[in-house]
């Protein structure tokens, strides 16, 4: 028999319990520690690197913030935010 110790990417703890499931089928657990809730294994929401060069390159080509959203579906504020961290400064 395979015992398989899970620990809460949180705060690490392995005081879990099962609770339910999420939409996509996948286990969800909460933490009686930090008293949060997550899915096993969760995926990255957030957009890949070559993705938003791709949609930068499209603004810089001219397109306005409102065109990259419907053609990209990105928000026009996500847009605005990588567009002023690739502006400012770097601190180095």
């Amino acid at each position: 028999m395979i015992t398989h110790i899970i620990c809460y990417r949180h705060c690490g703890s392995k005081d879990l319990t099962c609770n339910g499931h999420a939409v996509n089928g996948k286990q969800k657990y909460y933490c009686k520690s930090c008293k949060r809730q997550s899915r096993e294994n969760p995926a990255s929401n957030a957009y890949t690197e070559e993705r938003r060069e791709e949609i930068i390159r499209s603004y810089q080509e001219r397109s306005s913030l409102r065109g990259l959203t419907s053609t990209f579906r990105v928000a026009r504020s996500t847009v605005s935010d990588w567009l002023k961290k690739r502006q400012s400064p770097s601190s180095e």
